[in-house]
């Protein structure tokens, strides 16, 4: 179940993290569960940082 559960939170950042990247908006985060959102906030985060950083390109 541990697995399970740290996997989901993953792939939340994961989805945030190509969200921030591709310079989507944060208000079209798919979750509603606190720790998925605030997996994907984070992720959506960074993702905004390493693309203003220009370590990204679009």
């Amino acid at each position: 179940m541990k697995r399970q559960k740290r996997d989901r939170l993953d792939r939340a950042f994961s989805k945030g993290f190509q969200a921030g990247i591709g310079g989507r908006s944060k208000e079209i985060c798919p979750y509603s569960t606190l720790d998925s959102k605030s997996q994907w906030l984070g992720g959506w985060r960074e993702g905004v940082d390493g693309r203003l950083s220009g370590l990204f390109n679009k």
